[in-house]
């Protein structure tokens, strides 16, 4: 799809696809997501990031890796949500949120954070074993 031309529009920006010519047209790239060449990024505002350059990202807390950034969610919160997984396939959903970043390495494809105590069991899901607990065997 061709970018014909764009402009900014209350706070946001508006883009205009070659053959897209009405807000139907429009309405079915709904949730589309959109791929811009690296050397084509605008620069962005301190403490953001680039959703490719999150991805595969190591993530450590205090020091010790959890696992990598494999997906991005977005609509749970102010902050979108890193989906991390770990090395032995459990998923941590995490709060991108300026707090809780100490820093980003986007070279390095590093990612620490301070996360408060109790954060990632909260929603982390249960290993075999837990389940197999649970059940009584």
């Amino acid at each position: 799809m061709e970018l014909e031309s764009s402009w900014q529009h209350k706070g946001g920006i508006v883009l205009k696809f070659r053959g897209v010519d009405s807000i139907s047209d429009a309405e079915s790239l709904i949730g589309c997501e959109i791929q811009v060449p690296q050397q084509e990024r605008a620069p962005l505002k301190p403490g953001a990031a680039y959703i490719a350059d999150l991805l595969q990202c190591a993530v450590l807390v205090d020091g010790r890796e959890i696992g990598r950034i494999e997906d991005v969610q977005f609509g749970a919160g102010d902050a979108p949500l890193l989906v991390i997984k770990a090395e032995d396939d459990k998923q941590y959903l995490v709060p991108f949120a300026e707090e809780f970043v100490r820093s980003l390495d986007v070279e390095r494809k590093r990612l620490d954070m301070a996360l408060p105590d109790g954060l990632l069991e909260l929603d982390a899901p249960l290993s075999e074993e837990e389940k197999r607990q649970q059940r009584g065997e």
